[in-house]
């Protein structure tokens, strides 16, 4: 029979709520995922359990502490991520702890955004020292997300002068021809989340006004060629969908002071199947090139309900699977 140990935590009681959750629901996660029993009396928690499950749980919860310190309520997503950061020996912990010192912006009603994970720092890192960044991963990773965040702000900041947000509409010729209304209107739904990030950060008050002053423009990717955009915050999503042609229109379209995002998710192609997607042309093309960016994030970073970053690695799994 193994010897259990015990380690000791002081805690103030007033952070336990954020940490454990309603009806200590976290409490419960951590007790399993780490084989441990959890008692809290008054201002102390005793983890008690085998040395090494014991050593992780205290310092997950450290960890937990320090982020509910900060004002943080630990959701199942931040638990989720920071238990599987102590579970891998090769994980900074420090830099999981450092993510909450860093709010880039916030939401109409005042939540802030801030990089969840140590994939997307690095993401948010990049598109601050270059001129171009390519954010390749996931669903759920917070590629646009985070994107159209550093966008805004440095719009507002008046780094900028004008937001760009382009798609490629690769569905908005035949198979949407039958819909009734105009071009715009056919293509609306492609460009829907971008509309959404927008609406959320900025405000669609704000948002309308500036889109009617022309200082921001969402269109498909076929709308930016023949232009020069200079003093522009540019950025392209699911550039998976772009063809080598596209990719290179788009990326020539660039002028002075201007910084670019390029995003896509290169397992989730749409495009014809003998089409080379120009994202994938792109990561070798350009690999080398100084002042351009490739930051790829992974399962890891979905910042979604936790049962998305299960069906991601699920997904993963059985494509490695099929290429043996």
């Amino acid at each position: 029979m193994s010897k259990e140990f015990l380690s000791e935590i002081n805690i103030e009681h007033t952070l336990m709520p954020k940490i454990f959750g309603s009806f200590d629901v976290n409490l419960k996660r951590i007790e399993k995922k780490f084989s441990v029993s959890i008692v809290i009396r008054n201002d102390k928690i005793k983890i008690i359990g085998g040395k090494p499950s014991v050593t992780r749980t205290h310092e997950l919860i450290d960890i937990l502490i320090t982020k509910a310190k900060k004002g943080n309520d630990i959701s199942e997503q931040d638990l989720e991520y920071c238990m599987d950061m102590i579970s891998n020996k090769n994980e900074n912990k420090e830099a999981v702890v450092m993510l909450d010192d860093e709010v880039l912006s916030r939401t109409v009603q005042g939540k802030p955004i801030k990089p969840k994970t140590i994939g997307q720092k690095q993401y948010v890192d990049s598109i601050k020292n270059n001129m171009i960044t390519f954010g390749i991963g996931p669903a759920g990773t917070g590629k646009t997300y985070l994107g159209m965040c550093m966008a805004i702000e440095s719009f507002k900041r008046g780094d900028v002068t004008k937001l760009i947000l382009t798609r490629p509409a690769i569905e908005a010729g035949e198979k949407l021809g039958f819909l009734p209304g105009d071009l715009q209107s056919k293509i609306d739904p492609y460009l829907r989340p971008l509309y959404d990030a927008l609406y959320q950060i900025m405000g669609a008050e704000s948002f309308q006004s500036n889109l009617e002053k022309g200082l921001i423009e969402v269109a498909p990717l076929a709308y930016m060629r023949g232009r020069t955009l200079d003093n522009a915050f540019i950025i392209l999503d699911e550039a998976q969908n772009t063809t080598i042609p596209q990719m290179k229109m788009f990326l020539t379209r660039i002028g002075f002071n201007s910084k670019v995002i390029v995003t896509g998710d290169d397992t989730q192609k749409d495009l014809p199947k003998d089409v080379i997607s120009g994202l994938d042309s792109a990561l070798k093309v350009l690999k080398n090139i100084e002042g351009i960016s490739f930051v790829r994030l992974s399962s890891k970073d979905v910042v979604r309900h936790p049962l998305v970053q299960k069906i991601v690695v699920a997904y993963e799994k059985f494509e490695s699977r099929k290429k043996k």
